[in-house]
Order: C-alpha cells, then structure tokens, then sequence
C-alpha cells in the first residue's frame, strides 16, 4: 500500500523559502513511468497544481511557479522535497503530495509574519 507523508514549517515568515517533504513508503520514487506531485489549496480556493518530478529525476512546473518553485528527490531516503522562494500571505495553503490516485493527508502552511 502506497503511502505518502508531508513534513515541514506550519508557518513561515513572507520573503522565506518554504521546505516540505514527502515521504514515501509502500513503493519507490524511482518506479518506472511515476511522477511524483507538489499541489496546493489555498483557503476557500481549487486545487492548484504546482509542480512534480518524475520517476527518473526530471522536474515540470506550473508556470505560474516556475520562478519560485524547485522539487529535488533523495533516493536514499524514498523521499522529495518542494522549495517555494519568496513566499506571501498567497502562499498559505494546505499542501499535498500526491501521485495518482495516491496522496498525503496535506500538511497547513501559514505564510504570515
């Protein structure tokens, strides 16, 4: 059974960079045809898609993150990770990680000083 684990800062002070990672267990990030994904909502908002790394260590980004956002991996932990630079009250959100249909339980983040 795939399971995924958010970890990271609840809160975070604007012009930061906000760290979360995810922890897999029950599979492997390196499994073959995988993509490994970093989505967000934000308060009273849809889902938002923000990026994802893939099985053989390739990123893709949401455009409107691409400058801000970087997700690296740690095979030797079974675990990747989402950096946000720069962040704002607008990035207060409950984030998750996921690859379909699998995800985490979402983890809050408050950007706020």
């Amino acid at each position: 059974q795939v399971q995924l684990q958010e970890s990271g800062p609840g809160l975070v002070k604007p012009s930061q960079t906000l760290t979360l990672s995810c922890t897999l267990s029950g599979g492997s990030i390196t499994t073959n045809f995988y993509y490994w994904s970093w989505i967000r909502q934000p308060p009273g908002k849809g889902l938002e898609w923000m990026g994802a790394i893939s099985y053989s260590g390739s990123s893709f980004y949401s455009p409107a993150l691409k400058s801000r956002a970087a997700i690296s991996r740690d095979t030797s932990k079974n675990q990747f990770t989402l950096q946000l630079d720069s962040v704002t009250p607008d990035d207060t959100a409950v984030y998750y990680c996921a690859t379909f249909p699998f995800s985490g339980q979402g983890t809050q983040v408050t950007v706020s000083s």
